[in-house]
């Protein structure tokens, strides 16, 4: 089976992508080694949740699948609270910024699912799931990829959408070793005793970085960046007492939590690579780039990946082979400043506050009021991340 374009990986980010060609006239595929997402109740929520961008909304808008969400599990976030550990306080407001949001809050199991039903019915599209992918070769004419079941599928163009542990990355042989944070991000939801009034919460604090972010209903989401071993012990704590430390290290601005989903945690790292394309070859999302969630960019980030990668092949001469070196190297050079600027704001950002150097705990502190104070600086911070 023959194609222009093959995505291995149908997360948000690989699914976005292949919504954004819908109209390019490639002949695609798209392979997953996952069922697809099964479907959103009103009674359960996902503990796997995303701060999407205001630019984020407007290319999942494009891709036809924002329209098509359950608007009343969405949360706009209006305005945005970040404490030094303290108390020093740097606030971002929508109003200020002259945005109806700073950004959207929503699960990503009815954003996949949404992403999913369009896919299932768009014409230049032959999807593949559940399947597993056994050998990928890279010719010069195109790259060959033979599934489990003993299929063979070729394309002009592979796309690696398959996540920090990319299996195309490593066939490809692009390698950089990760820098490990030695944290972990630990995940929940709460139901909480006072509104959160559309309200994003950050408390960077010596041992970790506690991120509250709004819900629909009373509710919040948890995202705790916190040792390895403190990562074990919060896992293993009684609902009671994880939601009292929660309620402590936020210093009760919520009232009282309740659990709603049982907590997971997940291990963070940085992920730099010397490049992100080949001959016939493209990285998107994870695959390409991780960083630190303290900034809640690692999704957005990713979608800005697929909608620059599809507006260079959308803009691609007719005759143009997708896969060609120099169309991917418009793409790698679009999106290296993006990646970058992000990569190293989250890491000095995590190495600045998780250190017990009391000059540093005065400097960081001392940055955080200073920017507080410099109104056009701090547009600029939030703009990069309205994108």
């Amino acid at each position: 089976m023959t194609f222009d374009v093959l995505i291995i990986g149908g997360g948000l980010v690989g699914a976005s992508l292949a919504a954004a060609l819908k109209s390019s006239g490639l002949n695609m595929a798209l392979v997953e080694t996952q069922p697809t997402a099964p479907p959103t109740n009103n009674e359960g929520w996902d503990n796997r949740i995303y701060a999407i961008s205001p630019g984020g909304a407007a290319f999942l808008t494009q891709c036809d699948a924002w329209q098509q969400l359950d608007m009343k599990r969405v949360q706009p976030v209006e305005t945005m609270h970040v404490f030094g550990d303290d108390g020093t306080e740097l606030d971002f407001s929508a109003y200020q910024l002259g945005e109806p949001e700073l950004a959207f809050i929503l699960e990503n199991r009815q954003l996949q699912q949404v992403l999913w039903q369009g896919l299932q019915e768009q014409d230049n599209l032959t999807l593949f799931h559940p399947a597993r992918c056994a050998s990928l070769v890279w010719h010069d004419d195109a790259a060959h990829l033979q599934l489990e079941d003993g299929r063979m599928l070729k394309a002009k163009l592979v796309v690696g959408a398959d996540g920090g542990n990319s299996w195309v990355r490593q066939q490809a042989g692009i390698v950089a070793p990760p820098t490990l944070y030695n944290q972990h991000g630990v995940v929940a939801n709460f139901t909480v005793e006072n509104a959160h009034r559309s309200t994003a919460f950050q408390w960077f604090q010596p041992d970790g970085i506690l991120a509250l972010l709004p819900l629909p209903q009373q509710r919040v989401s948890m995202v705790w960046s916190v040792s390895s071993e403190k990562s074990e012990v919060l896992l293993q704590l009684s609902h009671e007492e994880l939601c009292a430390q929660v309620a402590e290290a936020s210093h009760h601005t919520l009232g009282e939590l309740r659990l709603v989903t049982p907590p997971a945690a997940f291990p963070l790292r940085l992920l730099s690579l010397p490049q992100i394309i080949k001959p016939r070859l493209a990285l998107v999302g994870d695959a390409a780039h991780n960083i630190h969630p303290l900034a809640g960019q690692g999704v957005n980030l990713g979608f800005r990946d697929a909608r620059q990668l599809a507006q260079v092949l959308l803009q691609r001469d007719a005759q143009q082979d997708c896969g060609n070196i120099h169309l991917l190297r418009r793409y790698e050079r679009a999106r290296k400043e993006d990646i970058l600027s992000m990569q190293l704001t989250t890491d000095v950002l995590q190495k600045l506050f998780n250190n017990s150097n009391p000059l540093l705990r005065v400097a960081r502190n001392v940055g955080l009021a200073a920017t507080n104070r410099i109104v056009p600086l701090k547009k600029m911070l939030a703009r990069h991340a309205l994108n």
